[in-house]
Formats: structure tokens, C-alpha cells, sequence
């Protein structure tokens, strides 16, 4: 027994058992993506198996807790218990608490909901009675969903048994159709049951002479111990669109002869008795809402365990006797630096962006950067004169503010930029800044169409327009026939249909051409420009573009308007700047007077084309994919020459990267205050989240490591780097309603920051296996090797810390928005898988045989692939709440095959010299 007992609570079961979880719920997600929820929920989720599983990791848990009596260690003590204390609390909503749906209409009063789980019921009449019976019942599209129900009654036997089963695709609206054999009098008949999870089904009514059977499959109705009644619906949106800024239900609770008034939104919850009501959506007439509604009798125990893990895992951190304060002591106490003469202002290099260098094209007439072929002179002496007269104009018109179709406020400059960069992929062009090229191209339209700024990349896609394969960009004009026929239209309507899997690069490259195109057409016609607020129309606050204005607007307001619009234009056609400036000025003031309700402060403007201006994310790109590199090469110069003592340098380092991190802090935040929420809320702002991470984690913590400050900085420069890819949109949007919320600010920042550490560690573990492929004969990089895997470790705790907080912060957000703290959606269990596996890494100490430095390594770089599926995976490969996918899995870029390849041949070469005896114990 003793034996027996000893086996369990090992931590070789632990890892096994750990491994299961994170395999089981990965597998799962996949089978999600194909066949459905409901099948990924009765494979894996909600079965026995997994189920089992789960007990036997916290039993595995508690046994470990008392064979090492961590109790005489809080920290240690206080989060592997939380674990047991959430589990028990996830078991007690799982078994006991239950989740549905109430519909109400305004002036309506509801005391009935629809479960969220689906059921098979049946009910039997005859003339002396009826007799009900119920069976929870979620089917599969995958495997085998066989039962038989036998219902005795009345002398007789009714059996109901499973014949087939039609599942509905994902995403699609149609219902599942469940086909049963219904047996009775030695009668059987075949009844197919349209059904679907969260919806009642369709009751099916057969006859058996005596007895009539109605049959359903689907959500049941539950009634609930009082009644609510919709008063009103509210429905805001940003202004100008459709797009919703939030929603509310203003209710009144009926309950014991007595009433309260309430209101339910977005993240504020009603809560009556054991029942919470969230705010789950609409109508589309918007005169109804749908509520979800949760009975969770396992809210508070859970609440508990999120507390103790949070509070455990901090404490940890300060713990002096910890793994993470030895491993820190440890490293603090060694020298392994490097030395290198090189400095220079990374910062202040291309003032451009990320693609700032202008290329020079091969053509017949090339004059200051401008690109043309056989043009007249008056074109060229239009343009020249343009660039060095149009400046002050182009600046005081790129005040003027717009309004985006999400209902977003910004100044023209921003909208500017973000076309410039679409046609160009830079931000300016021939000498001009994006506020000159978009007005020119507004005003002249029948110039700027003959100019070759619109970007053009595949060799194919510039044969079938006939243009000379060193080009780089092409006129608008250069896809139209003499007749004025779009020359791609057939091959833009092919690209289009095909499957994303199925589109290469050619027909990639013609779907992103035919978007610039449709942008530079509506930039000519001025239709991206709703500037113009209305008098006399209530709609939302809805801004126009001219052209709409002119034709929309009524009286003395569409007179003054048309004034404006023919006075701006054609007072720069002419060039008459002082005259264009004050039709800026008017069309300003008119803006401020009428759409007063909307328009941002003046000085929110001018932050906002400030920060524009300034390009502080695509220079740091350059500046940390430069400097990276440069400490990484003088990190390996020192690493094998033990001679150089590279103190100095590597201060001077620390003190150039604690400026770039400064500046990356400052941008931040100045994105923070111009959009209003948290720079961590879509991709793009995400992925700087990371990379300001990463550089945090090397600057706070690993200062005094050329190697993991080379490490950091690396990590920060692929994710700022992949931050300003062309299929990445840098825009600041408007937040969807929910996410307007406190928690997310707190669970994301957390969350995303762990992902910088887990960056940092798959550098680190990558470079110790380089140098353990150079190690034979150089026992001095033995001492280096520890040293990093030190650091990788501490990075791989902190890592872990934060990502299972995040994670779990995130559990009390969705409960707190909309009733439940996990869904099974891909991305948290893809978060979830992440916590699993690197809980793993950071265990894997405890078996002898895995306690190396080579382990750690191989690891911590393979178990990056779990952070990359959580966070690309799943936006692309799988469909869900999180995701951006829509079912067709995109084509896998061919980098990702080659860097799988490099890592999984450095890891074959590191193997033979992967020996490294006297680890850092916990003793």
C-alpha cells in the first residue's frame, strides 16, 4: 500500500497526469473547430475520462501537498491549494449550478427560461394519465452517440433508441436533427428531432392508437421562483454608425408581492437569490432583450481559490525560501557579461517608419523621388511646385476631424496615414508627409491617378498588368484599359471566391492590389471623408462625406456647404493657399457649432497628430531588431573569449535599452489617453503589450546578463515587428461593449505581459543549446549554460505566475459580464493548455533524470508553441469567441516550417553534449 501510495503522489504521476490534461484539451479544440461544440464537450470536456482525470490530479495534488508538508512554507502552501479549493468549486458548478436563457419583450413580463444544456423529452398521454420523462443528452458529430431508454408505465414499455444523428456545421443557423426509433405495441417508428444546445427544439407528436408520444430534443423550460419584467430596451451606439457603444435592459423584479426596479448592462449583473441575470443580447428591432442567466451554488468557493492562488503566488515571488529567490540569489551573485566598444543612437535613426528607405525604380523619368513614365511637363512641374508650397495647407487640413465608419473621432491626419500606408506601405513618399499626398489626391485627382505610389509585389501579378518586373509601384490609372475596363476585374472575382487555404501568393497579392485600388478610388471621390455634422437630421450624429453633404442636406445648410466644398477645392486646384486656409478654418468652425455633441477637444487632436507624427512603435522596431542584434553578437564574442570583462559595456547597454524601454512606456501611454481605453485591447496594441513586456523583464531583471538583455530585446523587436506586418491594422478603434470593463484592463495586462517572459525563455533556451553545441573542449561555457538556464528559469516563473493569474483574473470577468468563468472557448483553453504545459517545465526539476540544463532548454523553446497557438493559432486556425478565424484555415506562412526546422535540428545537435552535471538545488 505504502508503495502504491508513494507511485500516486509522485511527481513522475504529476507530469503524466499534467500532460493528459494539456494533450486532452488541445485535441479538443480541434475537434471544436470541425465538429461543434457539443462534440468537443461529450469527447473530452465533460467526459469521464477527463473528468477522472481531473480528480486524480487533485487527489495527486493533496497527496503531494501533505508527503511534503508544505504547510511549513505559506507561499508554497497557500497556491497548490487553491488549486484543490477551485477544483472543488469548478465541481460544485459543475454538478449542482446550471446555465439558461430568458427572452423578454418591452411591456412583458417573463418568469421562464430556457436551459442552456439539451435534453431528450418525452411525454406519454392516455386517457387515464400522462406520464414525463427527461434525459440530459448532448450528442457528438464525432464517435458514437448509442442509448436506449426504456419507460415503464401503465402495464407498458415505451423504447426510445438512438438512430442517427445530423450534425449542423459551425456558423451555419440550421438545427441538428436527431433521428430516434420510438417502440410501443410492438410498433416502431422513425422520428427525426430538429434540436440545437441553448434553443428549444420542435415537439414531435406520434400516435399509437392508445397512447400519443410527443418527443423533443433540446433546450428545456425551467420556471424561475419570481418574474421580470422589460420596462425598456436601450440601445447606444458610436455616433454616425451602427456599431453598438453599449446596451441595457431597465427591469422590474417581481418576487413575494413585491417589486424593484433594476437596470442590467454590460459587466453590472442582477443578482436575485442564487440566479444572476447578464446582459447577453438584442433584438434585431430592438425591443427585446436576452438575458443568460446562471445558478452557481460554486461561485464562492471558487472566488476563494482565485484569491489564495493570486495571493500564493505573489507571495511566492518574496519568499526567501523559494525556488525563484534561490535561482535569483544564485544569479545575482555571478558575472557572466560580455564587452563590446560599439553605441550609437538606434533611436534616432530613419525618421520614415519601418520601411522608410525610399526605393529608386527603373524608369524613364525619375525627378526627386517622384515616379513616372512619359509624363508631360505640366504634371511634373505641378508636383514639384506642389511638394514645397502645399505643406502649411496640408497641415492645417489635416486638423479637420472625420468620423470613422465605427464612429470613431480623429483627426484627418490619422485617416491620412492610415491611407498613405495602405497605397505605400510607408508613411510618406516623394518628399510630401501623408497630409500632402491625400489632399492632393483628393483635389487633383486626374493627376494623382498617374502617379506610381500604389504598392506592388508578385512577379506574376506584374506580368499580367505588362509592367517591368524591377517596378515596385504602379498608377492607379495602369489597371484600366484605354476604355476605362478594370484589367484585374476576372482575376479579382476568382481570387475572392477561392478558400483562403487555397489562395497563393498571386492571389493574395491581387485581393490586397484590388483593396488599395477601391481606396484610392474613394479617396479621389472623397467618399473615406465624413466631415461634415448635420442641422437638421437626427441620426446619430451620423457625419457626412461632401459629395453626401451636397445631396443630403436641405436649405441654407446645403447652400453653405456646397459653398464650402467647391471654395476649398477649387481655391487649391489653383493654388491659392491663403484662400484654401480660410475655407479650412470656416468648414473647422462649422464643424465645432454643429457638431458640438461629438467633436473631440482641440487638444485631443493635436495629442493625437502629435503622436502620429512622432512614429514611436515602427522606430523602436528598428531600434530593438538593431540593438538585439548588436548585444547578441557581442554576447557570444565574450561567452567564448572568458578573457574580455565586459562590465562597462554592458552597463552602457542597460543604459541605451532602459531608454528604448522609456520611450516604449511613453508611447504606450500616450496611446492609452488618445483612445481612451487600455493599449492592450486588440492585435496590434497586443503585440506591443508583449514586446514592452519582454523589454521589462531584461531591464528589471536581467540587467546585468548581456545574454538575456540581448534575449529581451530580440523577443520585443519580432513582436513589434510582426505589430507592423501589412495584414496587422495599427488603428485605434472604439471598444465592443463588454469590453468596457475594468477587468479586462487588469486580466489582459497581466495575461499578455506573461507572454514577454515566455519569449524571453524560449531565447534564452535556444541560446544555451547553441552554445551546447559549441561546449566540447571549452568547459568554461558550462558555467555560462547554468548561468542562463538560472535566468531562464526566474523568467519561466514569472511567466507562469502572471499567465495563471491573468488567466484566472480573466474567469472573474467572464462571471462577472456574462455569467460563467470558462466556456471551453478555444482561446482560454488554449491559455490553459499554455499554464498546463509550462507547469510541467517548471516541475520537471523533480525528476532526477530531467533535473538538467538541457531539459530546461529544449522545454522552455518547445513550450513556446503553446503561447504562439493561443495567441496566432487560434485567431486563424479556430473558430470562436477570441478568434478571427471563419472556419477556412489560412495557408502556414513557409517561415514557420523553416524555423521549425532550425529549432528542432539546434535541439539533434545540442544532444550530444547535453551532459551538465551540479544544478542549482533546492537545498
Amino acid at each position: 500500500m505504502r508503495k502504491v501510495l508513494d507511485i500516486l503522489f509522485s511527481f513522475k504521476i504529476t507530469l503524466v497526469l499534467l500532460a493528459i490534461l494539456a494533450v486532452g484539451a488541445g485535441v479538443a479544440t480541434f475537434i471544436e473547430n470541425d465538429f461543434g461544440t457539443s462534440s468537443a464537450r461529450v469527447l473530452v470536456y465533460n467526459n469521464i475520462w477527463y473528468e477522472t482525470i481531473l480528480v486524480l490530479t487533485t487527489v495527486n495534488l493533496i497527496g503531494i501537498i501533505l508527503k511534503f508538508k508544505m504547510w511549513k512554507h505559506p507561499p508554497r502552501f497557500i497556491f497548490h491549494l487553491s488549486f484543490v479549493i477551485i477544483l472543488i468549486g469548478a465541481g460544485v458548478t459543475r454538478y449542482m449550478g446550471y446555465e439558461g436563457i430568458i427572452h423578454i419583450r418591452e411591456g412583458a413580463t417573463e418568469n421562464r427560461m430556457i436551459s442552456l444544456e439539451p435534453y431528450l423529452q418525452i411525454n406519454i398521454k392516455q386517457e387515464d394519465g400522462s406520464y414525463y420523462k427527461e434525459y440530459p443528452l448532448e450528442l457528438t458529430a464525432l464517435g458514437s452517440n448509442n442509448f436506449s431508454h426504456t419507460i415503464k408505465f401503465n402495464n407498458k414499455e415505451l423504447v426510445v433508441k438512438y438512430k442517427d444523428f445530423m450534425y449542423a456545421k459551425k456558423g451555419r443557423d440550421d438545427m441538428s436533427i436527431l433521428t430516434v426509433d420510438v417502440v410501443l405495441n410492438g410498433q416502431t417508428k422513425a422520428v427525426k428531432l430538429p434540436g440545437k444546445r441553448g434553443m428549444e427544439g420542435f415537439p414531435k407528436v406520434e400516435d399509437f392508437g392508445d397512447t400519443v408520444v410527443t418527443l423533443e430534443y433540446g433546450s428545456k423550460v425551467l420556471e424561475l421562483p419570481f418574474s421580470i419584467k422589460l420596462r425598456d430596451f436601450q440601445l447606444d451606439r458610436y455616433p454616425g454608425s451602427m456599431a453598438p457603444s453599449s446596451y441595457a435592459s431597465e427591469v422590474t423584479v417581481m418576487k413575494d408581492n413585491k417589486e424593484y426596479d433594476y437596470r442590467i448592462f454590460m459587466n453590472r449583473t442582477l443578482h436575485e437569490g442564487n440566479f444572476l441575470f447578464f446582459q447577453s443580447s438584442y433584438d434585431q428591432d430592438e425591443q427585446g432583450t436576452v438575458l443568460s442567466v446562471n445558478n452557481d451554488p460554486g461561485k464562492w468557493p471558487t472566488y476563494l481559490g482565485y484569491f489564495l492562488l493570486t495571493l500564493g503566488l505573489i507571495l511566492n515571488l518574496f519568499d526567501k525560501k523559494s525556488r525563484f529567490w534561490k535561482l535569483t540569489k544564485y544569479v545575482s551573485s555571478k558575472n557572466v557579461a560580455a564587452a563590446f566598444l560599439a553605441a550609437c543612437f538606434i533611436f534616432a535613426g530613419s525618421p520614415q517608419g519601418l520601411q522608410a528607405q525610399e526605393q529608386t525604380t527603373n524608369t524613364t523619368t525619375n525627378t526627386h523621388g517622384l515616379d513616372f513614365e512619359k509624363t508631360k511637363n505640366d504634371m511634373l512641374a505641378y508636383l514639384e511646385n506642389y511638394q514645397s508650397t502645399s505643406k502649411a495647407t496640408a497641415e492645417k487640413f489635416s486638423k479637420i476631424v472625420v468620423q470613422s465608419n465605427g464612429g470613431r473621432m480623429k483627426p484627418l491626419n490619422t485617416l491620412d496615414y492610415e491611407i498613405v500606408n495602405k497605397l505605400t506601405g510607408k508613411s510618406s513618399m516623394f518628399g510630401m508627409n501623408a497630409d500632402q499626398i491625400v489632399l492632393g489626391m483628393l483635389t487633383r485627382p486626374e493627376i494623382w491617378r498617374n502617379v506610381k505610389m500604389i504598392k506592388i509585389k508578385t512577379p506574376k501579378l506584374k506580368k499580367v498588368l505588362g509592367i517591368e518586373e524591377s517596378r515596385n509601384y504602379i498608377a492607379f490609372s495602369e489597371v484600366f484599359d484605354k476604355e476605362g475596363r478594370y484589367i484585374l476585374a476576372q482575376e479579382a472575382q476568382n481570387a475572392s471566391m477561392a478558400k483562403p487555404n487555397e489562395r497563393g501568393t498571386f492571389e493574395r497579392e491581387i485581393i490586397k492590389l484590388d483593396e488599395k485600388l477601391n481606396i484610392s478610388y474613394l479617396v479621389y471621390n472623397g467618399n473615406l471623408f465624413n466631415m461634415f455634422p448635420s442641422q437638421n437630421l437626427d441620426d446619430n450624429n451620423r457625419w457626412y462625406n461632401p459629395l453626401e453633404a451636397i445631396n443630403t442636406f436641405k436649405g441654407d445648410n446645403q447652400v453653405a456647404i456646397e459653398s464650402l466644398i467647391r471654395g476649398f477645392i477649387s481655391s487649391t486646384v489653383n493654388e491659392n493657399w491663403d484662400l484654401s486656409n480660410s475655407f479650412i478654418d470656416m468648414i473647422i468652425q462649422y464643424q465645432e457649432k454643429v457638431g458640438s455633441e461629438v467633436i473631440p477637444p482641440k487638444s485631443q487632436i493635436e495629442n493625437e497628430i502629435l503622436f502620429n507624427k512622432l512614429g514611436i512603435f515602427p522606430k523602436l522596431t528598428i531600434a530593438y531588431m538593431i540593438l538585439g542584434l548588436i548585444i547578441l553578437i557581442v554576447a557570444f564574442i565574450v561567452v567564448f573569449n572568458p578573457k574580455i570583462k565586459p562590465k562597462k559595456t554592458t552597463f552602457v547597454f542597460f543604459i541605451i535599452l532602459a531608454i528604448l524601454f522609456a520611450l516604449h512606456t511613453f508611447g504606450m501611454g500616450f496611446r492609452w489617453i488618445i483612445s481612451g481605453h487600455a493599449p492592450w485591447s486588440d492585435t496590434y496594441e497586443s503585440l506591443l503589450y508583449i514586446s514592452w513586456s519582454a523589454v521589462f523583464a531584461a531591464v528589471i531583471f536581467f540587467r546585468k546578463s548581456l545574454l538575456a538583455l540581448s534575449a529581451g530585446v530580440i523577443v520585443a523587436g519580432i513582436f513589434m515587428f510582426t505589430a507592423h506586418l501589412t495584414s496587422i491594422d495599427p488603428q485605434i478603434t472604439n471598444l465592443v461593449p463588454v469590453l468596457k470593463s475594468y477587468w479586462l484592463t487588469i486580466h489582459v495586462s497581466v495575461l499578455t505581459a506573461s507572454y514577454g517572459f515566455f519569449g524571453l525563455s524560449a531565447i534564452l533556451g535556444f541560446m544555451s543549446l547553441i552554445m551546447f553545441i559549441f561546449r566540447k573542449n571549452r568547459p568554461h561555457l558550462n558555467e555560462t549554460i547554468k548561468h542562463i538556464t538560472a535566468i531562464n528559469e526566474i523568467s519561466l516563473i514569472i511567466g507562469l505566475s502572471a499567465i495563471t493569474i491573468g488567466n484566472f483574473l480573466g474567469g472573474v470577468w467572464a462571471n462577472e459580464s456574462w455569467g460563467r468563468y470558462w466556456g471551453w472557448d478555444p482561446k482560454e483553453t488554449w491559455a490553459y493548455v499554455s499554464i498546463v504545459i509550462y507547469a510541467l517545465v517548471v516541475h520537471l526539476r523533480f525528476i532526477k533524470s530531467l533535473n538538467t540544463p538541457f531539459t530546461l532548454s529544449v522545454a522552455s523553446l518547445l513550450a513556446f508553441s503553446t503561447i504562439l497557438m493561443t495567441y496566432f493559432g487560434v485567431n486563424f486556425y479556430l473558430s470562436g469567441m477570441h478568434s478571427y478565424a471563419t472556419g477556412d484555415p489560412v495557408p502556414i506562412p513557409m517561415w514557420v516550417y523553416y524555423v521549425t526546422a532550425t529549432v528542432f535540428v539546434t535541439i539533434a545537435l545540442a544532444y550530444k553534449n547535453r551532459d551538465i552535471k551540479d544544478t542549482i538545488s533546492d537545498t
